[in-house]
Formats: C-alpha cells, sequence, structure tokens
C-alpha cells in the first residue's frame, strides 16, 4: 500500500473499498453486484465510481484477459480513519478516544489494523 495523502471518501467510495479489503480484486461487475444489495444503481455508475477512484488513487486497475480487475491502493486502517476522523469531528462530536474504544471493542478491525488505525489519527491529530 502508497503512503500518500488520502482524499475525503464518499459514502460510495468506502463501500466500494470495504467491498475491495473483503473480497479481494473484484471487477467492476462483481463489485456492482455486492453494491446492489445497499445501492438501487446501473452497472455504469458503479464503473464511473471506480474509474473515479483510480484517477484519485484510491484503485489500481490491472488488466486481465479482457477483463479491468480493481485492487485497493489504500489500507483498510487508513480508509477508516478519514471516515473516522469525519464522524467523531463532525457527526458524534466526540474525542477520539472515546471513537477508538468503539473499535476496539468491535470485530470490524483486527488488533494490528487497530494499532495502526491509532497510529494513523494520532499523525493526523499531530499535523492538524
Amino acid at each position: 500500500m502508497k503512503k500518500k495523502s488520502i482524499p475525503d471518501l464518499s459514502r460510495a467510495e468506502y463501500d466500494i473499498l470495504n467491498i475491495l479489503w473483503r473480497e479481494g480484486r473484484q471487477s467492476v461487475r462483481e463489485v456492482h453486484d455486492h453494491l446492489t444489495e445497499v445501492y438501487s444503481w446501473a452497472y455504469s455508475t458503479t464503473k464511473t465510481t471506480m474509474d473515479r477512484m483510480a484517477q484519485k488513487g484510491l484503485l489500481e486497475r490491472e488488466s486481465f484477459h479482457g477483463v479491468f480487475l480493481y485492487v485497493p491502493q489504500i489500507s483498510k486502517p487508513a480508509g477508516m480513519a478519514k471516515w473516522v476522523r469525519f464522524f467523531a469531528d463532525r457527526v458524534l462530536q466526540m474525542e477520539m478516544g472515546a471513537v477508538m474504544s468503539m473499535f476496539a471493542h468491535s470485530n470490524s478491525l483486527t488488533p494490528a489494523e487497530i494499532v495502526e488505525l491509532q497510529k494513523l489519527l494520532d499523525s493526523e491529530a499531530d499535523k492538524g
């Protein structure tokens, strides 16, 4: 995974990344099939969103036997750090420690991912 400044993520972008983190390398069709549970948009919308994510550096697009496969270019904790910071500051209006304890008590991240998330949030706090 590349170290770089991560742009703000839309909910749809985060959902796409979450599918790729969970499932690994996927085609647009495979991602779209997962998204139909949440979004009622056309295949072309999924393709456009994923192509834009590739342009932003969030995904890498690889050609495999004439099909494009997409791979996340940011780690799950790095992507979550964007969402955690947004929700802690703007939605929950909570301190980061309280938000981190929620992650520590959930099964959404492994212990190593929680450590990485904490480091990312701490480095963002140092910049701010």
